[in-house]
């Protein structure tokens, strides 16, 4: 892939659990992100999927840095970003911007749009103050909004507008990978819609690289030229958006795949929904093998004896021993 922008080798983030104040000891380990290899192209859309606990969040702050990696490498354009020094790592972050959940926790409520907007100007030397508001200006039209907010603070807008400006802040650096953590599933469906094809038309006419992250296929569909389904930390499946949703290989994504709602009644209730026995295991202590063997239908005791591989089948790579057999 020589057009690969953004590298995730093996990466794994753990975090240890201690017990005791003054005496403090180790009690366990939560693998949040337990090896997670993948390879994004430049200008590809690429949905994260998979419940919540299963390590998405996680591995958005850990290509950031924002969670230092305990094992693997992080990759953008050539530089390993889990080796930076913090100054290298402070400039390589112009090139990798995030979208978070919540427009307005994510804003800061005293600062007004225009500060918000001028700051990562500011703070990254990209342009002249003379020359800031015309920037801030050009980043709210490119979002849709009027450069005549800019004076205004965040609890002055709705929830998609807010949504926009924290959009807005994300494309003030230009950056090569913009990572979006379910920018969407705060926001009324009517505006969910709204913030999608924004977020489309962005990746159309910037070549942006983005990752999605969302609970919802069917959004992941719209949006992804591919998807990866993560459980317990791992990439379970891994291809295109429309063959993985369409024709699921893995257990576990026929069990997301059956939720999906459809609207029309009569083949929703002919439908038949894949109801997965009990919790997903504690990330603290994973089952041995392939974690999904206590939920799947299909368990045989060879899956029980180490963690499948992804390999290549039917258009994806899937991580099941008996992939092709079901």
């Amino acid at each position: 892939m020589a057009d690969t922008i953004l590298e995730l080798n093996d990466v794994k983030t753990h975090f240890p659990i201690y017990k005791g104040f003054i005496l403090r000891k180790k009690a366990g380990t939560v693998r949040a992100v337990d090896g997670v290899s993948l390879k994004i192209r430049k200008g590809e859309v690429v949905g994260l999927v998979g419940e919540s606990g299963c390590g998405k969040s996680t591995l958005a702050r850990t290509i950031l840095q924002l969670v230092p990696t305990t094992a693997g490498a992080v990759i953008l354009g050539g530089r390993n970003l889990s080796s930076l020094s913090a100054r290298e790592l402070a400039e390589a972050r112009k090139g990798l911007q995030m979208v978070f959940q919540d427009p307005y926790a994510s804003l800061n409520p005293r600062m007004t749009v225009f500060d918000t907007l001028a700051e990562p100007l500011r703070v990254h030397g990209v342009c002249p103050a003379a020359e800031a508001p015309g920037r801030v200006a050009s980043l709210m039209e490119k979002v849709g909004l009027a450069p005549r907010f800019m004076q205004k603070y965040p609890h002055e807008f709705s929830g998609g507008q807010r949504q926009r400006i924290a959009i807005a802040r994300a494309l003030a650096l230009s950056p090569a990978v913009i990572i979006a953590d379910e920018p969407v599933s705060a926001l009324d469906v009517s505006i969910q819609a709204q913030i999608l094809n924004l977020l489309a038309e962005l990746v159309r006419e910037m070549g942006l690289t983005l990752v999605f992250i969302a609970h919802d296929l069917s959004v992941v569909k719209h949006i992804s030229d591919r998807v990866a389904v993560m459980y317990l930390g791992k990439i379970v499946e891994l291809g295109d958006a429309s063959t993985v949703i369409e024709r699921p290989q893995h257990p576990y994504t026929r069990a997301l795949v059956s939720a999906i709602p459809t609207p029309n009644p009569d083949i929703e209730r002919s439908r038949r929904r894949i109801v997965l026995p009990g919790d997903p295991p504690s990330p603290i202590h994973p089952p041995a093998g392939c974690t999904f063997h206590p939920r799947c239908p299909y368990v045989q005791e060879r899956c029980k004896l180490a963690f499948p591989p992804l390999v290549h089948h039917d258009g994806r790579e899937v991580a099941c021993i008996r992939v092709g057999e079901i």
